[in-house]
């Protein structure tokens, strides 16, 4: 399965709809090179530009999702779009991470569950997500999580639980707790026996210099791709039965004790 994680740049004076624009062509330009695009989280905005999540916050079939589904479906991937400043009909916003099948249509929406800001920012702004969110492809399976949810394992344990083998994590990590980045998503691989595909952003959110190095990570803890610093494609094929090899070969999970078992396969 050929993956490409989009690390976008996200700088001052590069408004919305131009980013939007700009994005939606880097997709395209996948087509024939990958089978599953990933983008970072709240790209359009910035994860750390809190004053714009209510002004470009969007409903969830709003100009975003129409952009991405369009180019998913004109450069035929499975398209993970990241996440948006989403505004429920009701009212409350949520961060909240799209996919896209490759005909454009919709597969998959996950409300971020671990808001990040402890008493402000994100956790203030935004409301919680409250389910687990699974999608299917023709190669593997899907487990969508967003950013500051990679602190947390038993959130993974959920998604192994409802059956995930590749998981997918669009972020916005600063650049002063790389080290966390990098230590995390080889954990939640490791830990979990599942591919990571761990997107980060490039430039400033805020005047919060981004951490970029965006990773995929093997069931083993082995890294078989990370972008530098800067504004990247990172492109990396990965075999995903490696997954069932790996469970089969060294059967730690089904030698859980504590919580919910892996069900057995």
């Amino acid at each position: 399965m050929r993956a490409s994680l989009l690390q976008i740049a996200i700088n001052e004076g590069e408004s919305v709809e131009s980013r939007r624009e700009r994005v939606a062509s880097l997709v395209r330009a996948q087509a024939g090179a990958a089978d599953l695009v990933v983008l970072p989280e709240l790209w359009t905005t910035g994860a750390f530009a809190f004053e714009e999540f209510g002004r470009e916050a969007e409903p969830l079939d709003g100009p975003t999702y129409e952009a991405m589904a369009k180019a998913a479906g004109d450069a035929g991937v499975w398209l993970h779009a990241g996440s948006i400043p989403e505004r429920d009909p009701e009212g409350p916003l949520y961060n909240t991470s799209l996919l896209f099948s490759p005909s454009g249509e919709p597969a998959a929406a996950y409300r971020k569950i671990h808001r990040f800001g402890f008493d402000k920012g994100e956790a203030v702004l935004m409301s919680a997500g409250r389910e687990l969110v699974t999608a299917r492809l023709p190669q593997t399976v899907l487990g969508l999580a967003t950013c500051y949810d990679l602190r947390f394992p038993e959130l993974f344990r959920g998604l192994v639980d409802a059956g995930a083998e590749t998981l997918v994590i669009p972020a916005g990590w600063p650049e002063r707790r790389r080290g966390h980045w990098t230590l995390l998503a080889q954990a939640r691989a490791v830990e979990n026996q599942a591919f990571v595909l761990a997107c980060g952003t490039a430039g400033t959110h805020a005047g919060v210099p981004q951490a970029g190095h965006s990773i995929v990570v093997d069931p083993w803890g082995e890294i078989l791709g990370e972008a530098g610093g800067g504004e990247e494609v990172l492109r990396v094929e990965f075999d995903p039965a490696k997954v069932a090899r790996t469970r089969e070969q060294f059967p730690a999970l089904k030698d859980r004790v504590l919580g919910v078992r892996a069900p057995e396969r």
